[in-house]
């Protein structure tokens, strides 16, 4: 086995794809598939904030209000130094400009769009999700609120309304250049 140091970076920089949507829009789900299919490690943002703080993500967001828990998630996504990877974030990070503007300088960012009747209905079998939401705020009104930032950062949108779930895949790889993928 070859020391660390033997081992050559690539010495063209390849882009992360980045997943953006409301909770429930299928960020994971997709992140795996296309991750998968494209043979790119897959990463969970989430994941991230709680192994930074040995704690489950819904714990940190009663722990905190709206406000801190944006900040922690902004620090820990402009933490991240990748290349090559499919990376699925919370639904708030758009709250963030510093957050966004790290993602953006990873690579392209692609907005999972589905209707808010559909994430009421996905995320009614989980309360326990995590959801950064502020005192007598509705998810109605995160929904609009969050929807506008969503198309503000992202390069493009995917519909992820529709079974199979592999159209959404191949909706974000048709909207890829030619040499996205070329080393």
């Amino acid at each position: 086995m070859a020391p660390m140091h033997m081992i050559k970076r690539s010495e063209k920089v390849i882009p992360c794809l980045i997943l953006i949507g409301m909770p429930g829009a299928g960020k994971t789900t997709i992140g795996k598939l296309l991750a998968r299919k494209i043979h790119w490690p897959y990463l969970d943002s989430d994941h991230l904030i709680e192994a930074t703080y040995g704690r489950r993500l819904q714990d940190i967001v009663d722990a905190t209000d709206k406000e801190l828990f944006l900040d922690i998630e902004s620090q820990v996504i402009r933490s991240i130094r990748a290349q090559r990877m499919v990376i699925g974030t919370g639904g708030s990070v758009v709250y963030r400009q510093d957050a966004m503007e790290h993602l953006k300088s990873l690579g392209p960012i692609v907005h999972l769009d589905i209707p808010l009747e559909l994430v009421q209905e996905r995320i009614a079998g989980n309360p326990e999700r995590g959801i950064a939401i502020g005192p007598n705020q509705t998810l109605a009104d995160i929904y609009k609120e969050r929807d506008a930032l969503y198309r503000k950062w992202s390069d493009f949108s995917c519909n992820n309304s529709a079974k199979p779930q592999e159209a959404c895949v191949n909706c974000i790889l048709s909207h890829l250049p030619r040499d996205f993928f070329q080393t």
